[in-house]
């Protein structure tokens, strides 16, 4: 299995999306600051994830997410998310 996921930064509200094949390790590392991109935004939490069978749906979708419309539509979708993290996207 292969997961695209994101995350939301607690400190600046900022998501980060991002895939990979062991969400839990993926996760573990993020909340332990190595990961690059989310280093210096800590704490993280997890907000999102879809599961695919095949590495290259995955990474597709998560080139998705990354762009303009999609990122809006998600903002949209998970709206009472960010309300419960204090984040008012507009």
């Amino acid at each position: 299995m292969y997961y695209v996921y994101i995350l939301i930064s607690l400190k600046d509200g900022k998501l980060y999306t991002g895939s990979t094949p062991d969400l839990k390790a993926r996760f573990v590392k993020h909340c332990n600051g190595f990961v690059k991109a989310t280093k210096y935004r800590l704490p993280v939490k997890l907000i999102y994830y879809e599961t695919y069978e095949s590495e290259l749906d995955a990474r597709r979708r998560e080139i998705y997410l990354k762009g303009g419309k999609a990122r809006e539509e998600l903002k949209i979708q998970l709206k009472d998310t960010f309300l419960l993290n204090k984040y008012i996207f507009v």
